[in-house]
Formats: C-alpha cells, structure tokens, sequence
C-alpha cells in the first residue's frame, strides 16, 4: 500500500539530518538548514517532494506546538505584567512598520492600498523564529525578550483584522465596520474562556487525569486541550496559532505545566523542523538569481524599517538603548503569518505574480539571516550603543525625580541588588528579615514604580552604566547581588563594578556551568549556576531521605560550594572530606502516601480497628489533611480519602500498603 506523505516525510527528515549535521559541523544555525532542506527538496530546487500540501499541514502543526510550549513557560500572571508591552508597544511597532513601508511603496507608484497591504505584510515578524531562537537562547525572560514577546503577541492578533480589512483596500466594502465589531467580540469571548478554564475548569480536569498514575491518558489530555482551543479560536475566525498560545496560559496556571511541557517538547522538535522546511520549499532560486540586487536592496530597506520601529516602540516603553536595540534587530524580518495575509492579497488583486517572488524572495532571505542577527544582537547593541551615546555614560531613560519618586537613599555597607526577578526578590527578602540595608536597581519601570510606593529602595536604569552604579554608592557596598537573565549584561554589569569598585564582593547568578569561568574573568567573586544549585538541592533531599545527620549535610554542601563545584564538574572526588559522607542504616523506608482508596477497612474508621499496624507492617507517624499536619497519632485517629499518609517500614511493606491506598 503507497503512502505519499511516508515518502515525503522520509526525504525530508533524511535529507534534513544531512544539512543539518554538515551546518552543525561549521556552526551554522539549526534553523537555516531547515530552510536550506526546504529548497533543495522544494519544487524549485530538486522536487523531491511532490504534494507540499501534507508538509504545510505538518508544518502548521509545528507552529501550534511551539506557541504552545511558549504559552505553557510564560503564564497569565506573566502577562498580566507586559500588557503594556502587548498593547502599547505592539501598537507603535505594528503601525509605524504599516506607515514607514507604504510611504516608501508610494514612491514607487504603488496604490495607496497596495502600499497599505505590503505594509502590513511587512509589519509581521516571525514568531516561530523568533521565540524559537529567544528560548534556546534562554533569553524569553530577559527585558528584551519580554518586549518582542509583547510585540508577537500583538502582531499575533493583529493579523485578523489586517484579513477583514484587505477587501477594503480594493474598494470592496461589505459590512466591514460589523464584521470588527464581530472580531472584538469573539476575542472577548476567547478571553473570558481561557480566564474561566485557568481557574475552574483545566486544574480539576488533571487533577482527575494525574489521579489515574497513567502517562498515556495525562499526555492525551494536554494535547487534545492544545488542539481543542485552537480549533475553537480558529472557528471563531482568529488563527490557530494564538488559540494554542491561549492553551498554553491555561495549562501554565494549573501545578502540572512542568511535567506537560516535558511531554510535548519531543512532539514540537519534530513538526516545527516540517515548519521551517516548507517554507524553504517556497523560494523560487532562478528568480531569486535573476534579481538579487533588487532583493538584497528591499531586504535592507525591511531590515531597517523594522529594527529602527521596533527599537522606538521600546524605547517609549521606557526600556534602555541597547534593550530596544536588541529586540529591534530580533524583529527585522517578515514572518509566517504574512504568507497566510500573502494569499488574500493575490485573490484580492494587491499583489501581482512579480511582487509576490520579490515578497517570498525578501521573506526568505530575512528569515534566513535572523538566527546570525539575533546570535549577534548583543555586540551589535553594544556598538550602536555607544556611538548613539558617545564616550560619556549615558543617562538613565528617566531618573527616579522624572517618575515622581524619591531619591534612593544613601547607604553604606550595604547590598546591592541588581534585577528584581525572583532571585533578586528572595535576597531582598533575606536582608530584610536580616536587617541588613539594600538598594535595588531594576529595568523594568512600572516594577520600580509600583514597588516604591510598596516602600523598597529601587532605582529605574541600566546597571552596565557606572552613573547608575554610582547613584546607588557602588562603592561603599560590601556586597553586590547580579540576578538578572541575560549573560551579557551581566559579564558588562560585572566589569563596570570593578572599574568603580575592587573591594565589593561580587555574587552572580548564572543559568549554566560555561558561564562561570567568564564571570571570574572579569572579577566576580562567586558564581552561582542554577544547574549545579539544583543538583546540590536534590541530593540533599535524597541524603535526608536518607536519614543521614543534618551537619552531615551541611557540611558535604558546603565543601561543593567551597570548591567552585569542582566535584560536581570533573565527577571525582576532590580529596575532601566528602568521601567520608556515609550512610550506615537500617533496610528502611520513610514515605509519604496519598490515600485514593475507599476502602472501609482502611479509611473513616479508627486506627485501632483498622488494625494497619499489623496487617500490613508499617507504622503511621503523621498525617497530612488539607492544610492541617496531624502529629498526635492515637487509636482512635481515622484517615480520610484525600489523606496525605506518613508511614515508616520495610520497602515491600510500604509498597504494598501504597498499592493498598489507590483506587480500586
């Protein structure tokens, strides 16, 4: 039996394997071998793959996973707190991109609407490419990261009526003034239901799921929720892309987003590859020969329009030079959803055979180029930077008077502590409850703002400037604290406190084990990187499952840390003490137990007629029920379903009074 889309799917992944394995060889991106197997297995190239079709639906498929995964990591709450972003920035990038592109497109005797279209055209970014990029980058919560979320995400929804208002460029008029008024309703309503699914619906759903202990129906279920929202925002007329987003939001609010996210990741490698992959496959490669100066010229002039727009919109956000910088360059190129806008401008008569290759062709070539101008982003952020601002420190995008707020007070002694994320808050925390003064300084402005009138000590501005360093008294600290998300500010931040200051103590948090070594460089006095930190946390927690002396612990931590994770690296004993950590006890096992079980013999009946000591060897030493701990275990106790038990005995007999304890 011949299956077409079989064949086709082993031409591509095969094919794929080999670019990519050659690219992996001289270091190019991932992405761009993707786009390269798309043209050499594409009509245009060696027409490898006969129906393109199967490959765009898998490619769609690819986009929903990822935005999905995206919506998963990021979470309401999160975006509750760029809204701002969403909405304003967005706004500014999306129709200055529109007005910039079509002045131009006028000068070259374009109608105005045709102007108008390209402009929209131009004015969307990639998503998949961008976040992609962002997130292997581990960069999606950095300022400039949330910025071009914020913009993708307004671009995202923007596109709808970008697709209701294409007719009205060619004069073709038809209720259109009803149907956004359709469009803002069914986006009320989009929202209403992901807001009602987050808090009621989704949590007792899993709940219900996670309680069966099968992984099959668990990933079932996360991804029927994926494709059931999206199928809903997509009969709703908005795209398939933003309602898997929306998906992702619901599932990020309930206590099952980690485990979720770690299922599905293996699904999105794969269809976001045929993503990549079939938009290869649209390059016309003679056409694109033919006219190469006309596309490199119109792929500049793209480039500039969005990256100088972009960078505005940031910088009336209120973020720093080279963060608006940084997401400008991200947001260069011309995305996904302007091939979907692409194809109602061609039925509709605003784009011409001979435009539509120059849009594929520009398309491409910025797509193609994304992955070196975001691997670049930072130095070139940094240049620019500094020519904008020339040799003297630039002053901070408004000071604490400008915003309406008090002075920073002066300080002595003290911490400083250089981003408010979690990190920054769990420190600031520790010093007060420690009373040891802090001074915080932040990006984020409505963060400052609403925090100052919550009484912290925090200043607006970017700490890679020493006018900003020396406001908070760099000098007089004893203590400087970097937790903030993005590795390069953070090795700039470093090297601008010791040229103000040698004697401060400085303590860095890093993301991974290879930025270490660069941070000591530059002076850091100790780097903390989170991977080796939870390394350390979860055996600790198995030493204490252990049984093991709580000094005993202590101490093998503190030796690891001593050692600048020395052990942790190399995998060898340093000729410490932590050899002699050992653990001499008896063949037993101390285990918390959900009871799930209705079993009358077990539950709602007291311990003495129950009689589980005997029946099944184990001793009951504690019992947790909702938010109450109970310590004072008696004969006439009862356990409850939904009990959390803790029990001591031998392993086999805790095993089988935990299968005793599940539903039967």
């Amino acid at each position: 039996m011949e299956m077409p889309l079989l064949d086709d799917v082993v031409i591509i992944l095969g094919l794929a394997v080999v670019v990519i394995l050659l690219f992996q060889r001289f270091k190019l991106p991932t992405i761009l071998g993707f786009l390269i197997t798309g043209v050499i297995a594409g009509p245009h190239g060696l027409s490898l793959v006969q129906n393109i079709h199967n490959i765009e639906m898998l490619a769609e498929i690819g986009v929903i996973m990822l935005l999905f995964i995206i919506g998963m990591e990021f979470s309401l709450k999160k975006l509750a707190l760029i809204k701002r972003t969403i909405l304003l920035g967005g706004a500014m990038q999306v129709f200055g991109s529109i007005f910039l592109a079509a002045a131009v497109m006028q000068l070259f005797n374009y109608s105005l609407g045709q102007s108008i279209f390209i402009g929209f055209l131009i004015a969307l970014s990639s998503t998949a490419i961008v976040l992609k990029l962002l997130q292997d980058k581990g960069e999606i919560n950095s300022p400039h990261g949330k910025v071009v979320l914020g913009i993708l995400i307004f671009q995202d929804i923007i596109v709808v009526p970008m697709m209701l208002l294409t007719p009205l460029l060619t004069g073709e008029v038809e209720n259109i003034g009803l149907k956004l008024l359709l469009m803002l309703l069914k986006g009320a309503l989009v929202i209403v239901v992901v807001l009602l699914s987050a808090r009621y619906l989704v949590p007792r759903l899993l709940y219900s799921v996670v309680r069966t202990r099968s992984k099959e129906l668990f990933i079932l279920s996360i991804v029927a929720i994926c494709f059931m929202v999206a199928w809903f925002t997509s009969m709703l007329g908005l795209s398939l892309a933003l309602g898997a987003f929306m998906a992702g939001l619901i599932i990020s609010e309930s206590e099952y987003s980690h485990q979720a996210t770690s299922n599905v990741l293996p699904f999105r490698e794969i269809f976001t590859s045929f993503f990549f992959v079939s938009i290869g496959m649209l390059l016309d490669i003679e056409f694109l020969l033919e006219h190469l100066p006309v596309v490199i010229l119109l792929t500049i002039g793209t480039f500039l329009v969005n990256t100088i727009v972009a960078t505005l919109a940031a910088r009336l956000l209120q973020y720093p030079i080279r963060t608006a910088i940084m997401a400008g360059i991200a947001l260069f190129q011309v995305g996904e959803f302007a091939f979907i806008l692409s194809k109602s401008g061609i039925s509709y008569g605003l784009l011409t055979p001979v435009t539509y290759q120059y849009f594929l062709s520009v398309s491409l070539l910025s797509m193609a180029l994304t992955p070196f101008a975001v691997q670049y982003s930072h130095q070139i952020a940094n240049f620019i930077s500094k020519k904008l601002t020339g040799n003297s420190e630039p002053k901070p995008v408004i000071s604490a008077n400008q915003a309406g707020l008090e002075e920073v007070p002066e300080m002595e002694d003290h911490i400083v502590i250089i981003g408010y994320g979690i990190n920054g808050r769990n420190v600031a925390k520790a010093a007060r409850y420690a009373h040891i003064p802090y001074t915080i300084v932040e990006m984020n402005a409505v963060t400052v703002r609403r925090e100052r009138e919550n009484g912290e000590h925090i200043l607006f501005g970017d700490a890679v400037h020493g006018n900003i360093l020396a406001h908070v008294n760099i000098h007089k600290a004893r203590v400087a604290v970097v937790a903030i998300s993005d590795p390069d500010s953070t090795k700039r931040i470093i090297a601008a406190i010791r040229e103000i200051s040698k004697k401060v103590h400085v303590i860095v948090r890093t993301r991974f084990v290879e930025e270490m070594q660069d941070n000591y460089s530059l002076g850091a006095n100790e780097v903390i990187p989170e991977e080796f930190e939870t390394s350390i946390e979860i055996f600790t927690r198995v030493l204490n499952k252990y049984l093991l002396p709580q000094d005993d612990i202590e101490i093998f931590t503190r030796q690891i840390r001593s050692d600048n994770y020395d052990m942790l690296r190399s995998m060898q004993s340093t000729g410490s003490n932590i050899h002699n950590l050992s653990s001499e006890l008896p063949d037993i096992e101390v285990a918390s137990l959900r009871i799930y079980t209705a079993d009358e013999t077990i539950v709602d009946q007291p311990l003495e007629k129950a009689n589980l000591r005997v029946r099944f060897n184990i001793t009951i030493v504690a019992i947790k029920r909702q938010a109450q701990t109970i310590l004072d275990i008696n004969g006439h106790t009862t356990l409850q379903q939904g009990d959390v038990v803790y029990v001591v005995g031998l392993p086999d007999d805790v095993y089988n009074f935990e299968n005793a304890l599940k539903l039967v």
